[in-house]
């Protein structure tokens, strides 16, 4: 590789963001910009009955209030709503369509004025009356009424028999409450109307073209009718896989006022999007006296809408993870009158792993045996489910590494045995795994000939470092000083890409560009074959490589010819090469990142507050692109971790079906001062299998495991288990 793949090096758009040039979708203005506010509902479920508009229509400055009565007209099918990331079973919500209420918060209304501030004083005298009918929001009262998510792997063996018959046993009840995304940036969109009619829509999102579609099915355009753009992204974490409803309200108002229009949601409305799932999980393990595991249980209930039927592989990791060699899995979703959840950081992974990795923890409790220990006695060369070797695992080295960096050796087994003055301090660990995801991508390089090569795709960056590791692998592949590469990206008439989600970005985007850059090289190799006399004559396009701006035979790099000479003497003032890259299936092995999170927590035994003070994660996840920019999103993952074991929970009055806590001050996330010494180490993975790059992706595995680890440091601490997040002071004194 180059001098760029590998290295800690800067975001190449840090400048642009640190300096407020970086403009985000509730930044972009027009002269004709009329701003929208939304009205939600005050029920949870019901029919809308009247709406008064007369006295928000009597503000001065407001343009228009439209509902579902005035509004022009959209789709009246699902599939026009349905957009790539959508559930398979369902309806989609269909924003300000009829006078149907699904859950607390639904838009109603959308006050349209000259500014937001008297958009949104219109907005709260708007009048909304309803015919209210029962609603559930509240998931144990649906526990017996469920319906099969269908997406449970298939057994192995006879679980029930074989755990029946293990001589030690360990089953209990896990919960992981409603967590909503928070990222800094609200969802917005700025639809701009051009003068030909034509619409460019500025929107949050992380797929562009995934909301292009999806306009053109709701609202019957032709695609050259609206362009989707999205340059900048601040934090999206899954919640801008699927369009959001301001999207669509946003182009709905621009074709009624004829006129430009943004439209930014309240933090209060973000809760009305989508979620990660409470789910409640039982897990039942079976093991011989020495260790060896016999039989796991799984089964799974996790909440979705009346209208979606959304769900994850929560259970598939326990099937796949450890030796065993009788499993059985259930998962079962309990619909509620709610918005349907969505991808959230390591989707299904992050409730799944938690309640495996604490009821692994409970049977080494129960087997007087070392937590790590119990893993590795069970440690898998081969995916269990398939019966697949991995294209690479290094995870027995991650325990190693991480344990080592630790100090793991030196923990007393015994609860509540090791102390700091006052606080009783505990030593807990997990493992995490994620899949290594890859799909069908396209990039184009337009490579000039005073050396500068711009690079676009439609993918999205949301804070992950897209922009910087397309321009580290394409600096690379061309053989240019990163300074000469720039990137676009975030804008649907680019080349195609899916939404940037599930850690596939990193290694799709960087195969496409590396495949537009073979082209590149075979067309500047056809025209320095051309120069009289040319080093490079006889050589063939599969031994010349791109570096220091030359073009350079891979087994005498004197024989080279400069890219500028070569596009000189060729009379070729820029080479264009646009190609895509298909992943081939691959049905004979495994892909996964692994990892192993050690947590060191210290509980005041007095007050009951626990601080997380030492967190180690180490973690192979295949070639590391850019260490700077996965260490950050590593960290961010641990953090992340901390809330959910002790901090993150969307708290809803059950009598309303309303959010309690939606803001800042009241839905608690983990700040400075909950966060001490954390430590990353990237576990060397070489991986020619899974790609030619070796990339796995690192978006999602920094989270899984950690706040298992936590849950079980807490337990080692107190003496105490925990089994339904967050773990707070409280349900220590339970």
């Amino acid at each position: 590789m180059g001098p760029y793949i590998g290295t800690p090096t800067s975001r190449v758009d840090g400048h642009a963001k640190v300096t407020g040039s970086a403009k985000y979708a509730g930044e972009f203005g027009a002269p004709d910009l009329a701003f929208g506010s939304v009205v939600t509902s005050t029920i949870a479920k019901g029919r809308i009955a009247s709406i008064d508009m007369s006295e928000a229509l009597s503000v001065e400055g407001v343009i228009a209030v439209l509902t579902h009565k005035n509004r022009p007209p959209m789709a009246n099918n699902d599939r026009a709503y349905k957009d790539d990331t959508a559930p398979e079973s369902g309806s989609p919500y269909r924003p300000l369509y009829d006078d149907k209420i699904m859950f607390s918060g639904q838009p109603v209304a959308l006050v349209l004025a000259e500014d937001w501030e008297t958009a949104h004083f219109a907005a709260m005298r708007v009048r909304v009356g309803y015919e209210e009918e029962p609603h559930v929001t509240d998931m144990k009262r649906k526990l017996d009424e469920t319906q099969p998510a269908e997406n449970a792997p298939k057994p192995r063996g006879n679980a029930e028999k074989a755990l029946a018959a293990a001589a030690v046993r360990h089953e209990g009840e896990y919960y992981v409450p409603v967590e909503h995304h928070n990222p800094m940036e609200l969802f917005a969109s700025t639809v701009i109307r051009e003068s030909d009619g034509k619409l460019t829509v500025y929107d949050k999102t992380q797929g562009v073209q995934n909301v292009h579609r999806y306009l053109c099915g709701v609202f019957k355009m032709k695609p050259d009718e609206v362009r989707v753009m999205s340059p900048f992204v601040g934090g999206a974490f899954g919640s801008g896989l699927r369009p959001q409803h301001q999207v669509a309200l946003a182009v709905l108002a621009a074709r009624a006022l004829q006129r430009s229009v943004r439209l930014v949601l309240t933090r209060q409305q973000m809760y009305t999007l989508g979620y990660r799932p409470g789910t409640t999980q039982r897990v039942a393990l079976g093991a011989s006296a020495d260790g060896v595991l016999d039989a796991i249980e799984h089964d799974v209930i996790a909440m979705t809408s009346q209208y979606e039927d959304f769900a994850r592989n929560d259970t598939g990791w326990s099937g796949a993870l450890y030796k065993c060699a009788n499993t059985k899995y259930s998962h079962e979703l309990a619909k509620l009158d709610v918005p349907t959840p969505c991808d959230m950081r390591a989707p299904g992974a992050a409730t799944g792993m938690y309640a495996l990795e604490c009821a692994m923890d409970e049977l080494a409790v129960a087997l007087k045996m070392d937590p790590l220990q119990l893993r590795l006695r069970n440690y898998s060369d081969l995916q269990q489910d398939e019966g697949l070797p991995y294209t690479s695992k290094e995870l027995r080295e991650c325990y190693r590494q991480a344990a080592e960096a630790f100090g793991w050796s030196k923990r007393s087994a015994e609860p509540r045995s090791m102390r700091d003055g006052s606080e009783l301090v505990g030593w807990g660990m997990a493992t995490g795994v994620w899949e290594a995801l890859q799909e069908k991508t396209s990039a184009r390089i337009v490579l000039t000939a005073n050396g500068h090569a711009e690079v676009s795709c439609a993918t999205a960056d949301i804070g992950t470092g897209t922009y910087t590791i397309m321009a580290q692998v394409a600096a690379d592949m061309l053989g240019l000083p990163i300074d000469n590469v720039s990137i676009k990206l975030g804008d649907s008439s680019l080349p195609a890409s899916p939404v940037e989600g599930g850690s596939w970005m990193a290694a799709s985007v960087s195969h496409a560009i590396k495949n537009a850059a073979d082209a590149v090289r075979k067309d500047l190799l056809a025209l320095a074959k051309k120069i009289p006399d040319s080093p490079l004559k006889s050589v063939k396009p599969d031994d010349v490589m791109l570096a220091d701006s030359k073009i350079v035979s891979k087994q005498d790099s004197s024989r080279a010819v400069s890219i500028a000479d070569a596009m000189r003497h060729g009379k070729v003032d820029r080479i264009e090469q646009e190609k895509s890259t298909s992943f081939k299936k691959d049905d004979k092995h495994a892909r996964n990142a692994h990892s192993a999170v050690f947590a060191e927590v210290k509980v005041d035994e007095q007050l009951g507050v626990i601080r997380v003070t030492r967190l180690v994660s180490a973690l192979a996840a295949g070639r590391i692109l850019n260490t700077k920019t996965a260490h950050n999103q590593i960290m961010g993952s641990m953090i992340w971790g901390i809330g959910m074991a002790l901090h993150e929970e969307t708290l809803l009055d059950h009598h309303f079906g309303r959010i309690m806590n939606a803001n800042y001050g009241e839905y608690h996330v983990p700040v400075n001062a909950d966060v001490h010494d954390i430590k990353v180490i990237f576990v060397d993975e070489p991986d020619d299998i899974i790609n030619p790059l070796g990339i796995k992706g690192v978006g999602e595995i920094g989270l899984v495991g950690v706040a298992a680890a936590i849950a079980n440091a807490v337990y080692h601490a107190t003496g105490k288990r925990v089994r339904d997040l967050p773990i707070t002071l409280d349900k220590l004194r339970r």
